[in-house]
């Protein structure tokens, strides 16, 4: 019964506040263009569905190339920086930096690095550097938390840096991984449609150019459409990654 109603308590409270929504709007008589009720966005959805498909798609799938690329390349690095401590010192500032840094203070620059006529090469490479910091940084965080009673261990066995490196703190660095991992979908995603915008053509049509275009169009129920199916996106990738966290979990606990 508990279950129950914590799975409906958010699906109550979304009801309810778009009851208000589409109350408000439709006895205040407020303008379409300026906000329209819940009713016509429902409409834009199912109106626009096929092409919010393909553009969801195409903003997805520019995501998780994306994820699994920073992916490989914060492993990477976390693990030759673990084998130098000086090597970590001088990496970290640079990797804070990226961190830091507006995706659209550097969006033109990469535009224009990856030429115009491609532009997403841009977008893949600006959703790289926005997920790149949350799975980078819980693998080195991972790697310096191996129990200590096994580092002495490998102390008593001679362990050379490699071994320890790959057989103690990389297994340890499984949860923090995995947390990661999951910030960075959501980032991945975010780089994506910031990227998207800053592009701002037609050469890309994820859903951020479908909410440019309704935009210019004064289509505001399409723009909600699309940040309607950007949302639900969002979320079921985010439950997906949780999911495969809990069963990271189990596997890494077992082991």
């Amino acid at each position: 019964m508990r279950q129950v109603l914590n799975t409906l308590a958010p699906l109550i409270l979304l009801g309810f506040l778009l009851a208000i929504w589409e109350v408000t709007c439709r006895t205040l008589n407020v303008p379409a263009y300026f906000l329209p009720p819940p009713s016509e966005v429902a409409l834009a959805v199912a109106q626009d569905a096929p092409s919010l498909i393909a553009a969801a798609w195409n903003t997805l799938s520019v995501a998780l190339l994306a994820l699994l690329l920073a992916s490989l390349c914060a492993q990477a690095v976390a693990i030759v920086i673990a084998l130098s401590p000086l090597l970590e010192r001088a990496v970290r500032p640079l990797a804070s930096v990226l961190q830091v840094t507006p995706v659209v203070a550097i969006a033109p620059l990469v535009l224009i690095w990856a030429g115009i006529d491609h532009p997403e090469r841009a977008v893949i490479a600006l959703a790289v550097l926005v997920a790149f910091f949350p799975i980078f940084s819980g693998a080195v965080t991972g790697l310096h938390a191996a129990d200590p009673d096994l580092e002495r261990l490998f102390d008593l066995y001679q362990a050379s840096r490699i071994q320890r490196v790959l057989r103690l703190q990389l297994p340890s660095a499984v949860p923090f991984l995995l947390e990661g991992h999951k910030v960075g979908a959501g980032l991945a995603i975010i780089g994506a449609v910031v990227a998207e915008f800053a592009a701002g053509s037609g050469g890309i049509r994820g859903l951020a150019w479908r909410i440019l275009d309704a935009g210019n169009k004064l289509q505001t129920a399409r723009m909600l459409a699309a940040l309607v199916v950007l949302g639900v996106m969002g979320v079921v990738l985010h439950a997906v990654l949780n999911r495969i966290e809990q069963f990271g979990l189990r596997w890494w606990r077992g082991r």
